[in-house]
């Protein structure tokens, strides 16, 4: 995972002297490229001792190691600007439609570039078996979450897979009281500490379904009560571009879990789409193919 977005993830479980160096690089990861341990305990305000656990807590042996990486990721970012042909990732408020195009292209693929390389692909694995082997699943996420969770619905019905999702909160915790432990629940909180994800995940959890939290977060109360974790990498922006990126990096994260089911049973599940598309093909102009999603 980025060493920027490690750092973000992990403030909210940070000592509070901890969190002032992590504020420091945050706002300015440059500031790391050209200074000593030394320099970066006093533009944090915190002791070099402090500077040190801050990069033990985020898995390395010292200062030197992750000054290493933050500056690989420095050298990242900067090549993706440049084949953008943008100074800098943020959208401004004067920026030109151009710019704003660009620079939203960029955040975007950088989301699902991340969380493409920072995936457990064992809890995939997991995940995947659960979904395949399961005699119902039940999907739910709240406000943009919710088109992430809808998603994965819409997909799961063209494979002939029982699922069902809810947008409504009363409704899903109905939907996952009824649940036993031959089904599977997925809930989708960008944070993790979504309170109705949770109410709904703990309450499927009860019954003995298998849960999976899709989250961002590196730690969070989806943890608590999920069975498998699945984590997307994306940054955040002052312009909430990273709403919009947390979206894209999730809807990436579902066609993976799609396609993956799918490859497992393509004779079967190449069957269903070919029944479901033409169920649906006096709705829409004859293309000739056939659509996964």
């Amino acid at each position: 995972m980025d060493v920027l977005i490690r750092a973000r993830q992990s403030l909210d479980r940070l000592s509070a002297s901890e969190r002032r160096v992590a504020d420091a690089v945050l706002a300015d990861p440059e500031l790391v490229r050209t200074s000593t341990i030394m320099r970066l305990a006093e533009v944090s305000g915190a002791s070099q001792s402090t500077v040190a656990r801050f990069c033990q807590s985020l898995g390395y042996p010292g200062y030197r190691e992750f000054r290493l990486d933050v500056i690989a990721a420095l050298s990242r970012d900067q090549a993706q600007r440049i084949s953008f042909d943008i100074g800098e990732g943020e959208i401004g408020p004067d920026d030109t439609i151009a710019d704003t195009v660009a620079k939203i292209a960029f955040q975007e693929m950088q989301a699902i570039q991340d969380t493409a390389h920072s995936l457990d692909t064992g809890a995939v694995a997991q995940a995947v078996a659960a979904i395949r082997g399961a005699r119902r699943i039940e999907l739910y996420g709240a406000g943009a979450s919710s088109l992430s969770a809808q998603d994965l619905f819409q997909k799961l019905s063209r494979i002939g897979r029982p699922a069902g999702v809810s947008v409504d909160i009363h409704l899903a915790l109905v939907q996952a009281a009824l649940l036993d432990d031959a089904a599977v629940a997925i809930g989708v909180s960008f944070r993790g500490e979504t309170r109705e994800t949770l109410d709904f995940l703990t309450t499927a959890g009860r019954t003995g379904a298998l849960t999976i939290g899709i989250t961002n977060a590196a730690e969070s109360s989806l943890d608590d009560v999920c069975d498998i974790v699945l984590r997307t990498s994306v940054r955040e922006s002052r312009f909430r571009s990273g709403a919009m990126a947390s979206r894209i990096a999730q809807l990436a994260l579902i066609d993976i879990l799609f396609v993956l089911a799918l490859r497992q049973d393509f004779p079967q599940m190449t069957e269903s789409l070919r029944r479901t598309y033409d169920a649906v093909q006096s709705r829409r102009p004859d293309t000739g193919a056939v659509e996964t999603g």
